[in-house]
């Protein structure tokens, strides 16, 4: 019994993670609950040509010429890799390269919304599939940055993007899959397994949609942070950006409360889940909250300060308030008042962990790795793309040079085969 009982885990003691759950934390399905709490932002459905435009491989761009910006690129050569605009007339090319000139003739109207709505939000977008944002392909961006200011530095980072692929083709990754319908077909082979797949791929469709939010100008990554509620109770919060900033302490009484108000009047007992992570951000001076992101209660949502081991151990609070009355609040009320005659002083001594980088934590300097660096250029291809000094047009000038080498070799491969069948 005893050796039952010490036995290791083998695996974190998470809840069953399900399709639905992971459904519930898309943007489409949460932002129309909470809209009058989130940055501005657009939402356009995507239609099936785009995405297979998405998932395809190669970068082919569709050309610019309702934006005046960057004149210079017409005329441009090498850059007819990314966009059809650039393509030299008098270059000869194989009717499959003219067809593929243009990938936006295939879904026109997600070209045009995208054209529209970048115009209505300023001139100036995030990009965000249902669940990630291209954070990882910044490096390919002209801004070195998220922001887009066209509909072709849009493609170009949602294409470049690892995030944005496993949203495509591993979103449900995970999940424990629905329990079998009742059949008398036996469940030890592969194909009624395989045929359950797809019943459940149809019964959970990814109704895949683009946002673009309006760039927050000036952002402070410094007042991000995760919440971690199980439960319909907040456990814990803590930093998003893993820099140390001498001045988030002096803000912690302010912040604790402001948050743990805000999730508590407003997400709590909102949200079809009991258990998610959420995060916020807090711009000066510090007086309203904004909801910038849900994220499912699973190992893949990153717990950044904390281990998951950590959070799934912590005990609940004392007592779940079932009215969103946030029990800080009711703390302010009563200092004037009775000093301790009330159950509820209980419920107000308990407040959320709030956790920080601080000075001497290893995440506060800059000696690991460079965030994200997994999924950017290794440098032998920078190197060999003329390094630093030519910069994004150097690369560019690399990738079209290796894309020719590329069908050539597949026009030599189709020649040989010709030959052998000729033969």
């Amino acid at each position: 019994m005893d050796e039952q009982e010490e036995a290791p885990l083998t695996r974190l003691p998470f809840p069953p993670v399900t399709r639905s759950h992971i459904l519930h934390c898309s943007y489409h399905y949460w932002h129309p609950l909470y809209r009058k709490i989130t940055p501005k932002a657009r939402l356009i459905p995507l239609t099936a040509p785009f995405v297979s435009y998405l998932r395809a491989d190669g970068i082919i761009l569709p050309p610019e010429t309702p934006t005046p910006i960057d004149p210079l690129a017409s005329t441009d050569t090498d850059s007819g890799i990314f966009s059809a605009s650039s393509t030299p007339t008098g270059s000869s090319s194989s009717s499959s390269e003219d067809e593929d000139e243009d990938p936006s003739l295939e879904w026109p109207e997600i070209h045009e919304a995208i054209f529209s709505t970048i115009a209505e939000l300023g001139g100036n977008v995030v990009p965000k599939l249902n669940w990630s944002a291209p954070k990882d392909a910044t490096w390919i961006n002209a801004t070195n940055s998220m922001e887009c200011r066209t509909p072709n530095d849009i493609y170009l980072l949602l294409k470049s993007s690892d995030f944005i692929t496993h949203d495509l083709e591993q979103a449900f990754d995970g999940c424990e899959p629905p329990p079998p319908a009742s059949s008398p077909t036996t469940t030890t082979t592969t194909e009624p397994q395989k045929q359950q797949e797809q019943e459940q791929e149809e019964e959970f469709p990814i109704p895949y949609t683009l946002t673009l939010r309006k760039t927050i100008p000036s952002p402070t990554t410094s007042l991000e942070f995760r919440c971690f509620i199980r439960s319909r109770a907040l456990l814990c919060i803590c930093q998003r950006d893993m820099t140390h900033y001498p001045f988030l302490p002096a803000l912690l009484p302010t912040l604790r409360p402001l948050i743990t108000n805000f999730l508590t009047t407003n997400i709590l007992h909102s949200f079809p889940d009991e258990s998610f992570v959420v995060d916020v951000y807090v711009p000066p001076p510090h007086r309203r909250v904004w909801l910038i992101d849900v994220n499912p209660w699973a190992p893949r949502t990153d717990p950044l300060l904390y281990s998951w081991m950590e959070v799934l151990g912590m005990p609940s609070p004392p007592s779940t308030p079932q009215t969103p009355i946030p029990p800080i609040q009711k703390a302010d009320d009563n200092d004037d008042g009775e000093d301790e005659d009330s159950e509820g002083l209980e419920e107000v001594a308990w407040e959320p962990e709030f956790r920080l980088v601080k000075r001497d934590d290893p995440e506060a300097y800059s000696f690991a790795t460079p965030q994200y660096s997994a999924h950017k250029m290794p440098k032998d291809v920078v190197d060999a793309a003329g390094g630093e000094a030519d910069g994004e047009a150097g690369l560019r000038e690399f990738m079209g040079r290796w894309r020719e080498i590329v069908r050539g070799q597949e026009r030599e491969r189709a020649g040989e085969e010709d030959g052998e069948d000729g033969v």
